[in-house]
């Protein structure tokens, strides 16, 4: 997930209001003093004290520290040396100084951040150190609140070992404006989140390099103004008074000119001021009034007019002055909150009241016309801890009536008008798996299919301005060879591709026509087939939904790293840009250098896990295909086991997220899961019960995700028919209903009826998803058990996600009347660029995030409940971004919801016997025979019996019921002397079948006969 910024810096304000004057960390006393130093015994005059180091020693040797860093450490943290107690203030103003070499050519990470979780860096830098002693100077913006910093210098990861020595160190801190100079109106002007917020254009490259915003631009352009930098959307108000700072330099001396002006038509300009250029840093600062009241300001940098190429370098942009914005208030719309795309017939229906009120309080249920069709009394709830309100619930589950723009009344309140009905989330099914297709990199997008305001070139193709991911390096010092690594899905708002965020959503995806085989209101994915989404593939006779997945699972393989390679069989963990870009950007013009990241046990095992699951889905589509993501998921998961602790550099952030996760426990336990499912195997399943997992409650309180896969592997090993013995099948399917129990109690405990709890440590970035994922145990929990309690719970968890919430805000675009519709994302940019769409239809919102873990939303709603901590604004990546990891619990939960849209199949009087007689000597293939047994006290007058196997099996010939075969799905009908079944009797059919892989071939689970389910 990307790195945003877009914000209104008051730092001043923000610390007066955040800390008592003792507590500022600016020795003294007044607020505003000189810069304070934080580094004790920077000059290491007396020893190492309190600098620390782990994975080495420390020593002094001739002034300076020294440390011993040995060679082959799999991570550049496994070797460090640090200085805690730094403290962290957001909006202050730091410089880093320090001299250091190495015995040997190399590169260390200098980082300062936060010394506790969630790790925060401030700023990272990479070093490059030679035997000859460097100074070193770094400034940056502080971006959190802690007096719990560090500064650390992280050694490891080299090939061949070195010394490392350090000397005159200094961190000093000051302000980052005073308050009488006004509010700050640039946003990420230290560029510390990257590009973020700034525009470019006539560049031939532009980045953040050490800190500091560069671009590049070619000699013999006409004017000034052919090629620049600068933000837009900058306020302005006509006769107040502003300063504009910043510092800047230039590859050669040159002219440039600043200018602060209306950002469009006719450009009114309030400062224009040519900029004569040194090699060196220095610092510019201007004085000027507001020319006229305008929203639409712009700061502009025009480097254009030069005889010969320049590189512009640009930091601590500031502008100050103008006025404050108003004070953020939600529009929350009606006080009556409702699921604002409906109800299903027979499913609950549940709404909140907002109000004082504490005594019970009449609703009434109003259809299209306005009349009364229910009514009743609501039931106080008190204060709702997530939300801050005091709130009434509203059931009126008992109206089971069809129809349009019913409204619910109460407290003088009409809500927003939602459905009854038993389609309600036919066509969610469709959007939000066509998500994807629109998300997909490597081709163009084709409007026809999606949309004109969706069609798109490919992107990452190796087209100009494209660098593409046909033929991407890796990073420096990670590997020697070069990858085609095209394809696959952009991850979020961003434009990188990572495995590990691939890798849940592409399960996810797979599972979604996975439970179709199981599931008895799935009707064997009658809706998930081929021709069911708009995507190129429709009509190869392949349901889509496997069509999507595939176009990323063929990229994970793409990220495996070749046999003959050091760590050979590991995948990389991910590949993005060298360097953030700004919003909007289309693929297609995205002109940053792609890079490899180095392999890391998680992605490792996120591949051996999906491809595991596509070999088995596979198979009765495209042997060939089966067997390659087979030889694929056995190949990573013996190079994972081989390397079993190789993790994702936390820090590891300009360009693309991190996706760190240093505890691979669950995805070992995940990918063996999958790999026994597939193929069977002892050894495999000797892993899944090895797994400390396997006995533990891997269903968290607050879901799983992308960091936390464990529940995936239990689901699977719950659903997927397996060769487990019935008592270990029936202990792995009682946690799955215990954890939904608990999710179950969770629900009806939260005044808005969620299954996620209401302390502030349940709203988390990405959050929507996990009350997905737990509404996917429920749901899943009724599949295994047919308990009613759960599929409603399962139905009900969405009322949140769409408008039963305390913002009365549905989360999915195009979904509800007040629906997200700016989620961060570059190319569906619509908020930065009116040219560009909205997300399509579908679209999931991140959701609220009590951790305000973006600058926008860190401004804006400091100080919220839980539940109010989310903005539809593009600028708040962590409450607002689209991810596919979300987007595909949201696809999963609404292909179950729509199957439940109409009554579920009744239980058939009769039993089915399912044998296998073993393979043939030859192992190609096996003989089977299933006996159906009428247990009821009638005829059956006719019989076609349906089920699917789990894996590679394709019917050959059968005897006494003509067979086909549809992918998996096998369907039987009667021949004309055993149509009849008689009340006691049974007949049976043979059959034989080939298993081109060899896979595991276990009794199908689910069985239905004339369309009703036969035990």
């Amino acid at each position: 997930m990307t790195g945003s910024v877009t914000w209104r810096r008051r730092v001043a304000a923000v610390i007066a209001a955040l800390l008592p004057l003792a507590a500022l960390p600016f020795a003294g006393s007044a607020a505003w003093a000189a810069p304070t130093e934080h580094i004790a015994n920077g000059t290491f005059t007396d020893g190492t004290d309190p600098w620390w180091a782990s994975g080495t020693t420390l020593s002094v040797r001739d002034g300076r520290l020294c440390a011993e860093v040995p060679a082959g450490a799999a991570n550049p943290w496994d070797v460090s040396v640090g200085h805690n107690a730094v403290p962290l203030v957001d909006g202050a103003r730091y410089t880093l100084r320090f001299t250091a070499l190495a015995s040997s050519p190399v590169t260390v990470k200098a980082n300062v951040q936060l010394n506790e979780e969630p790790w925060t860096t401030v700023a990272s830098r990479d070093v490059a150190l030679t035997a000859e002693p460097g100074t070193r100077t770094y400034e940056f913006t502080g971006s959190v609140d802690s007096a719990n910093g560090t500064l650390t210098f992280q050694l490891g990861g080299a090939a061949v070992a070195y010394t490392f020595c350090l000397d005159d160190v200094s961190l000093t801190s000051e302000p980052g404006e005073d308050p009488g100079e006004g509010p700050e109106q640039i946003d990420n002007g230290g560029f510390d989140e990257g590009t973020q917020g700034w525009y470019s254009y006539g560049t031939t490259t532009t980045g953040v390099t050490d800190g500091a915003l560069c671009a590049t631009v070619p000699g013999g352009l006409a004017n000034p103004w052919d090629a620049g930098v600068g933000q837009n959307d900058v306020p302005l108000v006509a006769g107040a008074t502003y300063t504009l700072s910043f510092r800047a330099r230039g590859s050669t001396a040159a002219s440039v000119r600043a200018a602060v002006q209306l950002g469009e038509d006719p450009y009114t300009t309030s400062l224009s001021q040519t900029l004569t250029l040194d090699t060196a840093w220095r610092s510019y600062s201007y004085t000027f009034t507001g020319a006229g009241d305008t929203a639409k300001g712009q700061v502009a940098f025009q480097l254009g007019g030069g005889a010969t190429d320049l590189t512009f370098c640009l930091d601590d942009v500031s502008l100050t002055g103008g006025q404050a914005e108003e004070p953020y208030v939600p529009d929350t719309g009606p006080r009556v909150r409702v699921n604002q795309v409906g109800y299903l017939p027979a499913g609950p229906k549940a709404a909140t009241v907002v109000t004082a009120r504490t005594e019970a309080l009449p609703w009434q249920l109003r259809n299209s016309a306005g009349a009364v069709v229910a009514s009743g009394t609501s039931t106080p709830r008190g204060v709702d801890a997530a939300s801050g309100q005091n709130v009434h619930t509203v059931d009126f589950g008992g109206f089971t009536r069809t129809g349009t723009g019913y409204t619910l009344v109460a407290d003088g309140e009409t809500s927003h008008p939602f459905d009854i009905s038993g389609e309600l989330y036919r066509q969610l099914r469709s959007d939000a798996l066509q998500f994807f297709y629109i998300q997909r990199s490597g081709v163009a997008i084709d409007g026809g299919l999606v949309g004109a305001q969706y069609a798109r070139p490919a992107g990452h193709l190796g087209v100009a301005p494209n660098r593409g991911d046909t033929d991407v390096p890796c990073q420096p010092g990670v590997c020697g060879y070069r990858l085609d690594v095209r394809g696959g899905w952009y991850d979020a708002g961003d434009h990188g591709k990572y495995v590990v965020n691939g890798g849940i959503a592409t399960a996810q995806l797979l599972s979604t026509y996975e439970r179709t085989k199981t599931a008895s209101t799935a009707r064997f994915g009658a809706a998930l087939g081929d021709g069911s989404l708009r995507v190129p593939e429709r009509g190869n006779r392949v349901p889509d939904v496997l069509d999507e997945a595939r176009w990323e699972l063929d990229f994970l393989m793409r990220m495996q790293v070749p046999a003959g390679q050091p760590l050979a069989g590991m995948a990389h963990h991910k590949v993005h840009d060298q360097a953030w870009t700004g919003i909007p950007m289309q693929p297609q013009d995205d002109p940053q250098v792609r890079e490899l990241h180095p392999p890391s046990t998680a992605a490792t095992l996120n591949l051996a896990a999906t491809t595991a699951q596509c070999a088995r889905l596979f198979a009765p589509y495209d042997t060939a295909y089966a067997r390659r993501c087979l030889n694929a998921a056995r190949t990573a998961y013996a190079a994972a086991k081989a390397h079993p602790a190789v993790y994702a550099d936390p820090n590891d952030g300009n360009g693309g997220g991190s996706y760190a996760d240093g505890d691979v426990s669950d995805e070992f336990y995940w990918a063996a899961a999958e790999l026994y499912l597939t193929t069977g195997e002892a050894g495999y399943l000797g892993d899944v019960n090895a797994s400390r997992h396997h006995t533990a409650d891997v269903f968290d309180r607050t879901g799983f995700g992308w960091g936390s896969t464990a529940a995936l592997g239990r689901l699977d090993l719950a659903t997927v028919p397996s060769g487990l013995s019935t008592v270990e099948r029936d202990r792995i399917r009682q946690s799955v209903l215990d954890a939904a129990g608990r999710y179950l109690s969770t629900l009806r405990g939260q005044a808005y009826g969620l299954p996620m709890p209401g302390d502030a440590g349940a709203y988390f970035w990405g959050g929507n998803s996990n009350i997905l994922n737990n509404a996917v145990v429920l749901a899943t929990a009724f599949d295994l058990s047919g308990r009613a309690e759960f599929r409603d719970g399962a139905v009900q968890a969405v009322d949140y996600i769409f408008g039963r919430n305390a913002l009365n805000q549905s989360y999915v675009t195009g979904w509800g009347e007040h629906a997200s519709r700016n989620q961060h994302s570059r190319i569906f940019a619509n908020q930065a660029d009116a040219r560009l769409p909205h997300p399509p239809a579908g679209s999931i919102a991140g959701g609220a995030n009590a951790g305000l873990d973006d600058p926008y939303a860190a401004q804006l709603l400091r100080g919220c409940k839980p539940m109010f901590c989310y903005v539809d604004h593009i600028e708040s990546y962590a409450t607002n971004e689209v991810a596919v990891n979300w987007n595909s619990a949201l696809a999963w939960m609404a292909s179950f919801l729509d199957d439940q849209g109409t009554a579920a199949p009744a239980a058939a009087a009769c039993t089915v016997r399912y044998i296998d007689y073993g393979r043939w000597a030859d192992g190609s293939g096996f003989t089977g025979q299933v006996e159906i047994t009428n247990t009821g006290g009638t005829p059956i007058d006719g019989w076609t019996l349906r089920f699917a196997w789990a894996t590679d099996p394709v019917l050959r010939e059968a005897w006494l019921g003509k067979a086909t075969q549809e992918g998996a799905t096998v369907t039987v009908t009667n021949e004309s002397y055993n149509r009849r079944i008689q009340p006691g009797a049974t007949v049976l059919f043979g059959f034989n079948a080939t298993t081109a892989l060899g896979l595991a071939k276990p009794p199908p689970a689910l069985f239905t006969l004339n369309g009703a389910v036969c035990g």
